[in-house]
């Protein structure tokens, strides 16, 4: 899957790099200015690794709050959720982010699994009157976010993002460019998620780069992204969390999962989990011992007995040396923990 945006940003110096499936710009000016740029003004970012759905009929939102983990019948229009897709057996099928619009849900999730939710939400509409369509191919995304973000919204969008919360979703117009804004924030800053079809996203990226630039800000790429999200402790599906793993192993049980509704898809499993009140192993996050990142799929070990195993990395200039995500069995996930990899120690953080 390529980005629409392939043209503007091979304009800005980008370089292309697959993840995921996706191709998106690994990087533009470098590492530690793009780093630098997001951390001091504004970043302006590819998002185009999700996939999109609209969901239709007047059995819509009971549809959809029957089989995700969160509670989607309690959103009012223009609010959203995370919420995950689990199979019967409780395992994490897909990451969602559903939105209630006046005439419609819109459902992003991961690229990766796009076939795979698609089908998961069509082979239980059987009674309801409810149409799913794929709107992937018809609209784009991009992010700007960092200290400057709001004072960008404000002046190009008219949007007070201080005063909405999270998730929120609204139409509106950027210097004629149509387009959907999402306030969401990717690695713990003030942002925003811009959607619009194929021919307004690149003349809306053009306008946006243009204000950031002004602002000392720049376009980063998905290595300065990754070192970012990992410094803010933002997990990644379908690195840090799949379906090897059940919400709780995630740590996801305080973002996706509402406990006050009916009954869902593998909620049988989640509940008997948080019944139980532990799990086996749990994502943390890691600080290494070197600068250089362990591979994805690293195992660690404690006494020479291996515990977990890295599934994300990348350098901090946060923290001068590597951090990352991981799991480790529960005699080891506490703060300060130390274990071991072939080449360092990790410490849980």
């Amino acid at each position: 899957m390529e980005t629409l945006l392939q043209a503007e940003e091979r304009a800005a110096g980008a370089v292309f790099a697959v993840s995921d499936g996706c191709t998106l710009p690994e990087m533009f000016s470098g590492f530690l200015d793009e780093y630098r740029a997001a951390r001091d003004s504004a970043a302006i970012f590819d998002t185009s690794w999700h996939a999109t759905y609209a969901l239709t009929g007047p059995d819509r939102v009971r549809f959809l709050n029957a089989i995700v983990s969160n509670n989607i019948q309690s959103l009012a229009d223009g609010r959203g959720a995370l919420a995950l897709l689990l199979s019967p057996q409780g395992r994490i099928l897909a990451e969602l982010e559903a939105f209630r619009l006046p005439d419609r849900l819109l459902v992003r999730t991961h690229a990766s699994v796009r076939d795979r939710t698609r089908e998961s939400l069509e082979k239980y509409i059987i009674m309801d009157d409810v149409e799913l369509s794929d709107a992937t191919d018809s609209v784009g995304s991009f992010a700007v976010e960092g200290p400057q973000a709001a004072s960008i919204l404000r002046e190009h969008c008219g949007i007070d993002a201080g005063d909405l919360p999270a998730l929120y979703i609204l139409d509106t117009r950027v210097e004629g460019a149509s387009c959907q804004i999402i306030l969401k924030s990717h690695f713990g800053l003030p942002g925003a998620e811009f959607l619009a079809a194929p021919d307004s996203l690149g003349s809306l990226w053009t306008t946006l780069l243009a204000a950031i630039r002004a602002r000392g800000g720049a376009p980063i790429g998905m290595q300065a992204l990754n070192s970012l999200r990992l410094e803010a402790g933002v997990p990644w599906f379908p690195a840090d969390f799949n379906d090897n793993v059940i919400p709780h192993e995630a740590a996801l049980e305080d973002s996706h999962i509402s406990y006050s509704r009916g009954c869902y898809t593998g909620q049988e499993i989640v509940e008997r989990v948080r019944s139980r009140g532990q799990v086996n192993r749990r994502r943390v996050r890691l600080q290494f011992s070197t600068p250089m990142p362990p591979e994805f799929g690293a195992r660690l070990f404690s006494a020479g007995k291996e515990v977990g195993l890295v599934t994300s990395t990348a350098f901090s200039p946060q923290a001068r040396a590597a951090v990352g995500m991981g799991y480790l069995r529960r005699e080891h996930i506490a703060p300060g923990s130390v274990v071991e990899f072939d080449g360092g120690t990790a410490t849980v953080i």
